[in-house]
């Protein structure tokens, strides 16, 4: 049996961080004169005494290099204690959720997923609105880091393609993640602030345009109105296409292009290619639109670039009801969803890399039927693509099918419709936000659901955040006797 405490050391800290940021929101309320802030005050000493207890008692435990299991269970269990640690708030209070409830909205931020089970969101307290803004900046930030450093080094889902791309400090897990952090962490708070500041110039209010700036730039999608995004309209609509475009663009570019390297970004095909297919979306639903609705031409786009780059990049804000476009429409949002945007960004679903790889395969399966004995390779970006990241590749599309398809059987026996149950599951294992039907659409919420439902799709926002595997990787028998 393998050292469980340096993961526990590692997990701790997290909670312990997590709580103090507690008292963000617990400041707001203060300066707003409400009662509320003794909720975050109390949250903040539960988390952190917990946090910090198991931090300290396993602290004769670290080390420098963590084994395979244990960064398997680093990556899920970070994403398995701070969503409960998360929820405290919302159960004790102004919302008062049931414990199925709380957790259901502190996963559903942390994994930036953006689906909700509240309702009244204008009438809350400032303090709980930006916890769960924070909650998403939180998920967002954190999920880049593992993107960059644990996927890559656990071969998952053939993100080891990119190990030698972000930094060359290969086989220490815990210096290398504090130095992608620190080099992250400036780009993410500086498009943070810039997306505030924006969003203001539209109109805005501070709080809103801050707790819109968390969830833009996490690609979350959390709104401080039932409405969502649709409380806005205009030029809003634009600022928050662009920052979710930039969000959903692979950061290690950015640290290239500020350490001197300016057109990294440009020579990235997965940057082109996820570029392109919002401009390819965005052209067919605006002639949609102007074809069947008397859509006034600036509005099409906006409409059409807003909610397709939402969805796309799994942010999941909503300006519309576009389950009012058309049957064409609906299908065409709901496979976008299951897109997603760049690796080693803030976006979800499966990623644009993960396409283009399989399309190179098929390519060259293609050329091999016409020409049997010819020798063919796929490659991206240039490079020749080995058969074990394919293989990686092939086995997460196939994962990604099947726990598509358990997910919406299991939704359907709890009572669901076949809508609200296949587009429920999609959504919360490509962390997307709205489902599709009229109660979990882009006009409904995740309230109305059973219990059971929500617990279902709370594990499957846990496991589509950390890309299947991760997850399924630890509820084998072979894994514990490793």
């Amino acid at each position: 049996m393998f050292d469980l405490r340096p993961v526990a050391h590692v997990i701790g800290i997290l909670v312990a961080i997590l709580g103090l940021t507690m008292l963000l929101p617990m400041i707001v309320d203060i300066v707003e004169g409400r009662d509320e802030w003794h909720v975050f005050a109390q949250s903040s000493v539960i988390t952190v005494l917990t946090g910090g207890l198991i931090s300290l008692a396993t602290s004769n435990a670290t080390t420098e290099r963590l084994s395979i299991q244990q960064i398997f269970l680093l990556t899920t269990g970070v994403w398995v204690a701070l969503p409960v640690f998360g929820a405290i708030p919302f159960v004790i209070g102004a919302t008062e959720a049931r414990v199925v409830d709380a957790v259901f909205e502190a996963m559903s931020g942390l994994t930036t997923t953006g689906s909700t089970v509240f309702t009244g969101l204008e009438t809350l307290p400032k303090g709980l609105l930006l916890w769960r803004g924070l909650l998403q900046w939180l998920g967002g930030i954190g999920i880049i880091v593992v993107a960059m450093v644990f996927l890559p080094e656990l071969r998952v889902g053939g993100m080891q393609i990119f190990r030698s791309e972000a930094f060359d400090t290969m086989g220490k897990i815990l210096p290398r993640a504090t130095q992608i952090s620190s080099s992250i962490s400036t780009i993410y708070v500086s498009l943070t602030l810039a997306c505030t500041v924006c969003y203001m110039i539209t109109g805005m209010n501070t709080f809103d345009a801050t707790v819109h700036a968390l969830t833009t730039v996490s690609t979350g999608g959390f709104s401080n109105y039932d409405a969502s995004f649709g409380t806005f309209s205009g030029s809003a609509e634009y600022v928050a296409s662009v920052f979710m475009v930039l969000a959903a663009l692979p950061f290690v570019r950015y640290v290239q292009m500020i350490n001197g390297n300016q057109i990294a970004i440009f020579h990235d095909s997965q940057v082109r290619t996820f570029l392109a297919i919002i401009g390819v979306l965005v052209v067919v639903t605006v002639s949609v639109l102007l074809s069947v609705f008397p859509h006034h031409p600036e509005q099409a786009l906006r409409e059409a670039l807003f909610n397709i780059t939402s969805i796309m990049t799994g942010t999941g804000y909503a300006s519309v009801d576009y389950m009012l476009w058309g049957p064409f429409l609906v299908v065409l949002f709901f496979f976008i969803g299951l897109i997603g945007g760049c690796a080693g960004s803030t976006a979800c679903s499966i990623k644009v890399f993960r396409y283009q790889l399989l399309f190179a395969s098929i390519k060259v399966q293609l050329r091999k039927i016409r020409a049997p004995h010819g020798v063919f390779t796929p490659r991206y970006d240039g490079r020749v693509v080995s058969d074990d990241v394919l293989s990686s590749v092939i086995s997460f599309f196939v994962f990604f099918v099947v726990t598509l398809g358990v997910m919406s059987v299991a939704l359907g026996m709890t009572g669901l419709d076949f809508i609200t149950s296949v587009s429920g599951a999609a959504t919360s294992i490509a962390n997307v936000g709205p489902g599709l039907g009229p109660i979990i659409g882009p006009a409904g919420n995740f309230q109305p659901l059973n219990d059971t439902a929500k617990w279902i799709l709370t594990f499957s926002m846990l496991i589509g955040r950390l890309e299947l595997m991760a997850v399924y990787a630890i509820l084998t028998v072979r894994f514990w006797r490793a």
